[in-house]
């Protein structure tokens, strides 16, 4: 497991862009269609843009159609903690890095084979290292 990063809002805050504060740190969204890893193919890792955790593989992207990077399943799974979200009059599972809170984006179970779920991740929260072979 990632070592855990702690930082006061003003520290975060001189750090992020301030779009990638207002997602990562208070929970905002990206418009749809608008990141940069939407449409995003080349093989490697997205890693947290926070704090560098091992987020996601790029084997495990897909094309959703919502126009936000989808996943299937975390690269490793005690990196992305679940949580209820209940903004905006509706039940969600918001997803977070456990490294250091950063806000990911959600969780749904519409999504492809093998495990039936849609991780919908901000690309603001979100930084990709590519293969070494590539």
């Amino acid at each position: 497991m990632t070592k855990k990063v702690e930082k006061s809002p003003a520290e975060w805050r001189e750090e992020m862009s301030p779009e990638q504060f207002a997602v990562c740190r208070e929970q905002a969204t990206e418009r749809a269609f608008s990141g940069k890893y939407w449409d995003h193919h080349a093989a490697g890792m997205y890693r947290c843009s926070g704090c560098g955790a091992e987020l996601f593989e790029s084997d495990t992207k897909f094309d959703s159609g919502t126009g936000w990077p989808s996943f299937h399943s975390p690269a490793v799974a005690e990196n992305v903690a679940e949580q209820v979200d209940t903004s905006h009059g509706m039940r969600r599972t918001e997803v977070h890095c456990t490294a250091c809170g950063s806000h990911l984006g959600h969780v749904f179970d519409d999504g492809p084979t093998p495990t039936g779920l849609r991780y919908c991740i901000n690309s603001v929260s979100l930084d990709f290292v590519p293969d070494e072979s590539d």
